[in-house]
C-alpha cells in the first residue's frame, strides 16, 4: 500500500506571530487569575488565622471571668464572712490609736520569730484551714488572703508576707474609696516557683448593710493552668503569643514572662487597630525581621472592666508558607509571561532582520538594471 507523505510547510515569521498571538494572552490572563488566586488565598489564610485568634481571645476573657466567679465564691462563704465580721467588730471595739499601735507592733514582729504564735492561732482558725482546703482542691489557686476592712489579715491558707495588707496597691484597688471594686493583676513572675501568675482580688460586703467589710485575695496561676494560648500551634505552621501593651509576650509556645521578649508583630498590629479597616479586617501581613509573616489578632475585650489587662492575642504564619499552594503556579504563570515577551521581541526582530534583507535586495537589484535612456 502505498502512503503519500504529507508535508506542511512554515515560514519562521507565521510560526512565531502564531505562537505570540496565543501565548502572550493566556499568559497575561493566566497571571492574572494567579494573582487573584494569591489575593483569595491570603484573604482565606488570615481570615483563619483572625478566627484562632478570636477564639483564643475568647478563652482568655473565660478563664479570668472563671477565676472572679472561683473567688466570689469565697466571698460569699459563711465561713469566711463571719470570720471577717467577728474581725470588725472586735476592732470597733478598741480605740483608734490603740489598734493603729498594735497593728503596727504585729507588721514590725510578723517576719521574726516574736509572731510565731500569732502567725500559728492564724493558719488553725476554722476560715484558715477552709482556705488551705480549698487551695489543695484547686489546680489554679496558688494563695488565698482574707484581710477585714482596716487591711489586717483574718485568714491565709498560707502565712502572707504582710500582716497589714492596708498598704498593698492590690488592697487599695479592690477597697476603692470604701466602694469596693474587683481587682485582677497584670500577669507577675515568680522566680520563687518560676511560674507566671496573677493577682484576684474581690471585696467582702456585710450581708445586712451591703457596705465594705473586707478583701479576699487569691494568687492565680498563669502557666500551665492557662491552656488555650500556651497550648496554640507551634508545629512551624503558626504560633500563638498573648501580648500585653508594651510588646512583652507574655505566653506562648516554649515561652514565659521571665524571657521578657517583645513582639514584632504588635506594632504593626497596633497601627491597624488604629483604624477602621484594620479592625474590620482583623488581620494582616507584615514584614519582620525572620521574614513576611501574615498575623490574626484579637482582642480579649478584658481592659474595659480590668484596666490591668491591655492584651492582645496574636496568630501568626509564615507568608511564604501559607502561599505555597500558589506560589509554584505564580511563579510558572511569571515565567511565561516572560517567555512570551522573549517570543514578542524574536518575532520583532526577525520582521525587522527579514525587511531590511529585502530592502537590501531591492537595492542590489536596482544597481544591477539601471534604467534605460530614452
Amino acid at each position: 500500500m502505498r502512503f503519500d507523505t504529507v508535508e506542511v510547510r512554515l515560514s519562521l515569521g507565521k510560526l512565531l506571530t502564531g505562537l505570540v498571538l496565543i501565548i502572550v494572552p493566556l499568559s497575561c490572563v493566566g497571571l492574572y487569575l494567579t494573582s487573584q488566586s494569591y489575593a483569595s488565598l491570603q484573604e482565606a489564610v488570615g481570615g483563619q488565622l483572625r478566627a484562632l485568634a478570636q477564639a483564643d481571645g475568647a478563652a482568655t476573657a473565660q478563664f479570668i471571668n472563671d477565676r472572679i466567679a472561683e473567688v466570689s465564691i469565697l466571698a460569699a462563704e459563711p465561713v469566711i464572712a463571719n470570720a471577717v465580721t467577728a474581725a470588725n467588730r472586735a476592732s470597733e471595739r478598741v480605740p483608734a490609736t490603740v489598734l493603729s499601735a498594735r497593728i503596727e507592733e504585729t507588721e514590725k514582729d510578723w517576719n521574726s520569730p516574736k509572731s510565731d504564735q500569732v502567725v500559728g492561732a492564724l493558719l488553725s482558725s476554722p476560715a484558715s484551714k477552709f482556705l488551705s482546703r480549698y487551695k489543695s482542691l484547686s489546680l489554679r489557686l496558688l494563695r488565698i488572703t482574707v484581710s477585714d476592712k482596716v487591711g489586717t489579715i483574718v485568714a491565709a491558707s498560707d502565712k502572707p508576707l504582710h500582716y497589714m495588707q492596708a498598704t498593698q496597691p492590690y488592697w487599695q484597688a479592690t477597697f476603692a474609696q470604701g466602694r469596693g471594686n474587683v481587682f485582677v493583676s497584670d500577669v507577675l513572675y515568680s522566680d520563687e516557683s518560676q511560674r507566671e501568675y496573677i493577682a484576684v482580688s474581690l471585696p467582702i460586703l456585710d450581708e445586712g448593710s451591703l457596705q465594705f467589710a473586707g478583701v479576699v485575695s487569691a494568687l492565680v496561676d498563669f502557666g500551665d493552668a492557662f491552656g488555650p494560648v500556651a497550648l496554640g500551634p507551634s508545629d512551624g505552621k503558626a504560633r500563638t503569643l498573648l501580648v500585653r501593651a508594651d510588646r512583652t509576650v507574655i505566653v506562648g509556645p516554649h515561652i514565659n514572662l521571665s524571657a521578657k521578649l517583645k513582639s514584632e508583630e504588635y506594632a504593626a498590629v497596633r497601627d491597624a487597630l488604629g483604624t477602621v479597616q484594620g479592625r474590620q479586617a482583623g488581620f494582616l501581613a507584615t514584614t519582620l525581621r525572620e521574614g513576611t509573616r501574615i498575623v490574626g489578632f484579637a482582642d480579649p475585650g478584658l481592659k474595659k472592666n480590668y484596666p490591668n489587662l491591655d492584651w492582645l492575642v496574636l496568630v501568626s504564619q509564615d507568608l511564604d508558607r501559607a502561599m505555597m499552594p500558589v506560589s509554584a503556579v505564580g511563579r510558572f504563570a511569571v515565567f511565561m509571561v516572560g517567555l512570551s515577551f522573549l517570543m514578542l521581541i524574536m518575532l520583532s526582530v526577525y520582521f525587522y532582520l527579514h525587511r531590511r534583507q529585502q530592502m537590501e535586495v531591492l537595492a542590489m537589484k536596482e544597481q544591477t538594471y539601471p534604467p534605460k535612456v530614452a
